[in-house]
């Protein structure tokens, strides 16, 4: 029986590394054997308990230690359940769960101390403009050595969609899929280059994923995929895992992808990390799926390893961040701490430094989850054990009314794990992701043209933001309902501020400009005609066009 008897959390004895290595099942898919899995965990000494004056403090330390105890009987038990192929690697999964679990306990109070947050020091965030754009002849060495990888394991479902949510038609009926590999194939052809892309997906989107990917065979992008780890949901009020077994499809609500922060440990477990680095490749490029403005950056690129480069020591970690609006207030962002950059959620800010938080003027920059790695360096920290990012606590409420736990966490918050880390201040046009129909329909607008798999902004408009775009969640948060409000999309050149609630349409040939609000109430309907012009305009319900 594979279970986790030598765990790799043992109380007052350290974990014993061993060795093991990469192959394949067979079927083209990569796994990662080794001799003891939970070795790779990094998991150090749970001290025993010392006695301290607080009754308190001791009762929570003995709770704690109850609850480790307890949970590695669960996952013991869970483990007897899973087929033989698939032990070693699952037995992998749930030592990586473990870890994150014993620093769920451990941890008491915010990861940041408030007062210890400092400026960021000069030349921390590089200007995007200053970068300079590399040699022709040098492009194609550079970008064989670039990896794209998009994080692809969320779903469809929070915009009425079923299946992995790259599969939305975006734009031309193209998806988030089809605009990726476009991207990258004109890349691939137009320098002769051979940038692979690499998908990370969940077990929520694995199966529907491989069978997209088919169509591409003919294109000129080499595609690998791996999934991300499949942890248990905990129970609010007993701290362990709900699943009674690993039949994950017959009780799906029991498991969750733990969040893009576990993309580094489940590409090395999947050994793509070290076919890379075999292969001479030097960084990946890492971005959501759904942010269609997250494209390969040759002037990034040649800061990283071509002409621009400066310095002797190679950068590590590049955070792209851009200048935050007050539409980006709870977005993350750079601070340095501890001497080191770092990314700052709002998930980690004291309640009573909200406010400071979300302040403009205090914090100018929120990340876009852009991120540019070195492969090397990721390797080295994996193999340090010093990957240390901030858990989030998820707390959920299920359909049946249990109260669960994710441990989850961000692909952004290892960049203090790495050494010569940097921000890119890059142009907003980087930062374009599609999270819900609001969003969709700017896409789709007339404000972007589409060349080579890239949403290109019109140079008709005068403004490089985009505009503020509200939609009512009852009449249009879900795509399909979304698009049957509209004979076909307005005109958003002049656009600066768009809310609409309750039933309203638009006809063929809209034109929206300035602010337009368009408020149907209750039992109300108000469809605007087609050819309409509405500049600074307020809609009521009562179809009355007031000046705004």
């Amino acid at each position: 029986m594979l279970g986790l008897q030598n765990s790799c959390i043992v109380l007052n004895a350290k974990a014993v590394n061993s060795g093991g290595g990469v192959g394949t099942d067979g079927g083209g898919k990569v796994h990662f054997k080794m001799l003891n899995p939970c070795a790779a965990a990094g998991i150090g000494q749970v001290r025993g308990h010392q006695r301290i004056p607080s009754d308190t403090k001791e009762f929570h330390e003995a709770t704690k230690r109850d609850a480790l105890m307890r949970l590695k009987k669960d996952l013991d038990h869970l483990l007897e359940t899973v087929e033989e192929t698939r032990k070693t690697g699952v037995q992998k999964e749930m030592c990586g769960f473990e870890a994150l679990y014993h620093r769920f306990l451990q941890e008491d109070g915010p990861s940041v101390e408030w007062d210890r947050i400092e400026k960021l020091p000069e030349g921390a965030v590089k200007d995007y403009s200053t970068l300079k754009l590399p040699q022709e002849a040098h492009i194609r060495d550079m970008l064989d050595k670039l990896v794209v990888v998009k994080l692809n394991g969320g779903l469809g479902t929070s915009m009425g969609c079923h299946g992995p949510k790259s599969v939305i038609p975006v734009r031309n009926d193209l998806t988030f899929l089809d605009l990726t590999v476009q991207q990258i194939e004109h890349l691939n052809k137009k320098y002769n280059a051979n940038v692979p892309l690499v998908l990370m997906n969940s077990f929520n989107t694995d199966v529907d994923t491989e069978k997209v990917i088919r169509k591409y065979k003919g294109f000129q992008v080499q595609i690998y995929t791996f999934n991300q780890s499949c942890y248990p949901r905990i129970s609010r009020d007993s701290l362990l895992p709900i699943a009674k077994d690993f039949d994950i499809e017959n009780d799906i609500d029991a498991w969750y992808p733990p969040g893009h922060g576990d993309f580094y440990q489940s590409f090395q477990n999947s050994g793509l990390l070290r076919k890379f680095i075999e292969e001479g490749r030097e960084y990946c490029f890492l971005s959501n799926i759904d942010n269609l403005g997250a494209t390969v950056d040759i002037k990034i690129l040649n800061r990283l390893i071509g002409d621009d480069r400066q310095g002797d020591k190679p950068i590590e970690f590049v955070m792209e961040v851009t200048d935050k609006t007050r539409a980006d207030v709870k977005g993350g962002t750079l601070i340095n701490y501890e001497n080191k950059l770092r990314l700052l959620e709002i998930a980690q800010v004291p309640k009573e430094h909200v406010d400071d938080f979300k302040s403009v003027k205090t914090f100018k920059f929120f990340n876009t989850n852009n991120i540019w790695a070195r492969l090397e360096s990721i390797e080295r920290v994996l193999n340090a054990k010093t990957m240390n990012m901030e858990i989030i606590v998820n707390n959920k409420t299920l359909d049946n009314g249990m109260r669960v736990i994710q441990l989850e966490t961000a692909v952004g918050a290892a960049m203090k794990c790495f050494d010569g880390g940097i921000g890119i201040n890059v142009p907003r046009s980087r930062f374009l992701p599609v999270k819900k129909t609001s969003d969709l329909l700017l896409v789709m607008s007339n404000l972007y043209s589409l060349k080579y798999g890239s949403l290109v902004m019109s140079p008709q408009r005068m403004f490089p933001t985009t505009p503020l775009v509200k939609l009512g969640d009852n009449h249009f948060s879900k795509v399909k309902e979304f698009l049957s409000r509209f004979a076909n999309i307005p005109d958003l050149i002049e656009l600066d501020h768009l809310t609409v609630s309750g039933d309203v349409t638009f006809g063929r040939g809209v034109s929206l400009r300035g602010t337009v609000i368009i408020i149907a109430n209750h039992g109300d309907r108000i469809d605007i005609p087609a050819g309409a012009i509405l500049e600074n305009k307020i809609v009521s319900g009562n179809m009355r066009i007031l000046d705004h």
